[in-house]
């Protein structure tokens, strides 16, 4: 048995989340998914942030591009999860 002295606490855990590109951004990065590690907590923002630091090419996707969280768009504000997807959706033009 443990005594409270013994109980270990895990400081700053890693998390991984996926990333999905989409039409221009996937042509810029050449990919169409990613994973990356982030120190949790982490926002939407911090993951967007870190994945432009980490990536050749990152450099040129927006700081605060359109973003799905698990399918559901959201402001970078967001907290991700172990095994969140987000989505980086280029903006449309059409007609």
């Amino acid at each position: 048995m443990r005594s409270q002295g013994d109980t270990a606490v895990r400081a700053n855990p890693s998390i991984t989340v996926r990333f999905r590109f989409f039409a221009r951004y996937a042509e810029l990065l050449g990919l169409e998914t990613t994973s990356i590690h982030l120190t949790a907590p982490a926002t939407v923002a911090d993951a967007v942030a870190a994945l432009r630091a980490r990536f050749p090419g990152g450099h040129v996707l927006p700081e605060r591009p359109l973003v799905a969280l698990n399918q559901q768009h959201v402001l970078g504000t967001r907290p991700v999860h172990e095994g969140d997807e987000l989505a980086l959706l280029p903006p449309l033009a059409g007609g």
